[in-house]
């Protein structure tokens, strides 16, 4: 076999560090002290002629000659594909790569995969789950106490919390009981008439019904009584009266269950009315009277002393002592 004639080799095709590799070796490469400069014997032309099969692949290559003092071994050659005994991972070297891998943040690792960052979701429901646990602890201990408590009170001979204590009365009985009662009233046809009374109507302005009013009321002796019914209770009330007199004051002697009151009941001219207008003479005054519970008999009269001219229209009671 002729070999091609592809002329000297160039300086680009020749490798300054080929005397480092087995092939350039074998070539005949040699350090750049000598030769072509780049490592190799020289340019050398495929004009020489190689006998076909001098070069075997796969077979051993000869030991290589050693190295000259101050040049690097020779290293002898590998066979293709077999591990270097030589070689060392870049990672086992100083300052090599790293041989930790730090992961990927979340958003990509920059090849197309996720990242995974903390697992937020899983530390909720677990912060979720002990408060869970301690508010059903507590209910727990609730319940329990209180079913300690109900097992207390039921033991037999226990005496109940407090120890004995009266009933009191109940606060709607007492307002029941305060409730307010309407007193008695009346008018002039319900009234016992002695000492030249009597009734009539002739005088306008009277309240009573059908203007009836008691008259007569102007000599000693003269006297109208009220039968009371109903007090409710032992106490202070207030007499009111409606009269009328003919433009000039008046008073009246009150005997409350045959006992007469010091005070006597004042009916003045309080409507301002001119003297003998008895129409215009309508008004009314009070006193106080100390009445027994149930039924109480009292007496309006004309004593000696008293200025006994008026006309007696309604009298009722309220509760106090105020006018």
């Amino acid at each position: 076999m002729a070999p091609a004639d592809n002329g000297a080799s160039t300086p680009e095709d020749d490798d300054p560090f080929g005397y480092l590799y087995a092939d350039g070796q074998a070539a005949g490469a040699t350090p750049p002290s000598g030769g072509g400069g780049y490592g190799y014997p020289g340019p050398r032309s495929y004009h020489q002629v190689r006998p076909v099969g001098e070069r075997q692949y796969g077979q051993q290559p000869q030991a290589a000659p050693t190295a000259a003092y101050g040049q690097a071994p020779p290293q002898q050659p590998q066979a293709y594909g077999r591990p270097n005994a030589h070689y060392s991972a870049p990672e086992t070297l100083p300052g090599g790569a790293p041989t930790t891998v730090t992961p990927p943040l979340r958003g990509g690792d920059g090849g197309g995969g996720r990242g995974r960052g903390p697992n937020t979701k899983g530390l909720l429901i677990g912060a979720l789950a002990v408060v869970a646990a301690v508010v059903i602890g507590i209910g727990v201990a609730v319940l329990g106490g209180d079913n300690k408590d109900d097992d207390k009170g039921g033991d037999a001979g226990a005496e109940p919390s407090g120890g004995s204590q009266s009933v009191q009365p109940s606060e709607t009985a007492t307002k029941k009981a305060d409730k307010p009662v309407d007193l008695p009233k009346t008018d002039a046809k319900a009234l016992k008439l002695e000492g030249g009374t009597s009734t009539a109507s002739t005088v306008q302005g009277a309240k009573a019904d059908g203007g009836v009013y008691v008259q007569g009321f102007n000599q000693v002796g003269a006297k109208l009584t009220w039968t009371v019914n109903g007090i409710p209770k032992d106490a202070s009330y207030s007499l009111r009266v409606n009269y009328g007199v003919p433009g000039k004051d008046a008073d009246a002697t009150i005997t409350v269950n045959g006992k007469a009151q010091t005070r006597p009941l004042n009916m003045d001219n309080f409507s301002g009315a001119k003297e003998g207008d008895w129409e215009k003479g309508w008004t009314n005054t009070w006193a106080v009277v100390q009445l027994s519970k149930g039924t109480n008999a009292i007496t309006i009269s004309c004593e000696q002393g008293n200025q006994c001219d008026a006309n007696f229209d309604q009298m009722w009671l309220v509760k106090g002592t105020n006018g």
